[in-house]
């Protein structure tokens, strides 16, 4: 499980994505093509508006994409059944959660519902899985206390434990610092990215802390009004990429420190 190989987990090729009805078709980015490693943390930035989570929903599967192809493991997404892609990619995504009267361990053990049988009834591998997802966060003190009971930074490892107890080889996360302070931002983030080094598990997440991003992810991918670029941080950063991502009339980028700085 810790090994990490050259193993591609999520690819696309020459993909659209953007919006279809009967009469139009609204392209919101197109010509998106990358690979993203067994064992990576990948980071999903851009400007507000952008695109980013259109690009998420149609890699997940809940968005179509308007041509091009995705390759999960190997396999066509497209082709992939609700079932199969449940152990193959976990999701946490921003929404407020619905069911805050469960405990730690009941919202983390419904991570497993792709594995259980016909009742929902968990076997003891199940059970191992569960409680080392909570370990694995460091939120195992916390098991029995109920979800409303927690600050959102405990509620959003809360769901990263879940998505790591599904099991799969890829996790995506939606703007996971949304709602936090700067302490909790770095925390997380920090935390994905220990995630993938003792895992080997694939995590890609969008997000609005850039400097945080370029500091910890081994690729990036930069959505910006022309093009979407994946490579290295510190390509984009010889290659210029982060220097148009913002007008320039209040905030550029500086390639010597590798962050942003408001104009004086």
């Amino acid at each position: 499980m810790n090994e990490q190989m050259a193993h591609t987990i999520l690819k696309a090729e020459q993909l659209s994505i953007g919006y279809k009805t009967k009469k139009e078709e609204t392209i919101i980015a197109s010509n998106i093509n990358f690979e993203l490693e067994k064992g990576q943390l990948i980071g999903l930035v851009g400007a507000n508006g952008i695109g980013k989570s259109t690009l998420l929903r149609t890699l997940i599967k809940v968005q179509p994409a308007l041509s091009g192809s995705i390759t999960l493991n190997d396999k066509v997404l497209k082709t992939t059944t609700n079932l199969e892609l449940a152990k193959r990619l976990s999701i946490v995504l921003t929404e407020h959660l619905t069911s805050k009267n469960l405990s730690v361990i009941e919202l983390v053990a419904l991570g497993r519902h792709p594995y259980t049988n016909w009742i929902g009834s968990l076997t003891e591998a199940d059970t191992t899985i569960i409680n080392e997802s909570l370990q694995l966060v460091n939120i195992s003190e916390l098991k029995d206390k109920k979800c409303y009971e927690l600050s959102d930074g405990q509620l959003q490892k809360v769901m990263i434990a879940r998505a790591l107890a599904q099991d799969t080889d890829l996790i995506i996360l939606d703007e996971p610092t949304t709602h936090l302070d700067m302490y909790h931002k770095a925390y997380i983030l920090k935390l994905l990215q220990k995630l993938t080094q003792e895992t080997g598990k694939t995590i890609l997440f969008s997000s609005h802390e850039i400097d945080l991003a370029i500091q910890l992810c081994n690729t990036m991918i930069v959505m910006r009004d022309n093009e979407v670029v994946c490579d290295q941080p510190c390509n984009l950063i010889s290659n210029g990429v982060f220097n148009s991502l913002f007008p320039k009339d209040l905030i550029v980028f500086d390639n010597k420190t590798g962050s942003f700085r408001v104009t004086k």
